[in-house]
């Protein structure tokens, strides 16, 4: 009943301003809003129309609705990067519909994926963090490591707190600088592919540089600073 009440009030408000904003226009407008608020991506154009499909009424879009249809979705839960949707209880957060034809529904957020893994019992504290440090705090709550390990430059040498070091906004380390061309100390961040612990290492690796013999953990040897295919003597090397 209070639920209902309040959404009465809401309504009443809204179709207030509307009305002071551009008189029947502005009604006119509201009232197309309501109940068309734009069309649906080509992914769910299938439900145009069937908005109890997705929506409840007096609460709105419903994730236990999403899950329904797609739960048994094996190409989402078993790639690595995405398994995190089987703990996913609500969707909106980073899933926006009704943005045209062409818009794809996805808009990746860290900030509401943070608040809903904190789960019920967690939510309090997210919705403070997210009013003192939006961005940050969340970040630090995030478990990076379980979605992208397979993206780890440095092979777990660091260990997987990634947010110690990076954002969500932007992977470079600001005021970070690589350092010196003439530095030997490249193996306190760098690992070897695993390449390079193999016959492959000596029969193309070496070759291509003209060595023998060479400790896999010597970069300076082979590599510039700039990028891992800029070889010394040899330039931008395409591999393969």
């Amino acid at each position: 009943m209070l639920l209902a009440a309040s959404l009465g009030v809401f309504l009443a408000l809204a179709f207030g301003l509307a009305r002071a904003e551009d008189g029947a226009g502005g009604i006119a407008r509201f009232l197309g809003f309501m109940t068309d608020p734009g069309r649906l991506s080509s992914a769910h154009a299938l439900l145009d129309g069937k908005c109890s499909t997705c929506h409840t009424p007096f609460t709105g879009q419903d994730g236990g609705k999403c899950v329904a249809c797609h739960a048994n979705e094996p190409t989402l839960l078993e790639r690595q990067p995405t398994a995190f949707h089987a703990d996913i209880a609500r969707c909106s957060g980073c899933h926006v519909e009704h943005l045209g034809r062409d818009a794809r529904p996805i808009s990746m957020s860290h900030e509401a994926l943070a608040v809903e893994l904190a789960g019920e019992a967690g939510l309090a504290k997210a919705a403070r963090l997210l009013r003192a440090k939006p961005t940050r705090e969340l970040e630090l709550a995030l478990d990076c490591n379980r979605c992208h390990a397979n993206q780890d430059p440095h092979r777990e040498l660091f260990g997987t707190g990634c947010a110690d070091c990076h954002g969500t906004q932007e992977w470079q380390v600001k005021g970070y600088r690589h350092p010196s061309p003439e530095s030997r100390d490249c193996a306190q961040c760098h690992v070897a592919p695993p390449s390079h612990y193999m016959m492959h290492f000596e029969m193309v690796s070496e070759k291509t540089v003209g060595l023998e013999h060479v400790d896999v953990r010597h970069c300076y040897l082979c590599h510039q600073t700039t990028a891992w295919n800029d070889i010394k003597g040899v330039g931008w090397y395409k591999h393969h």
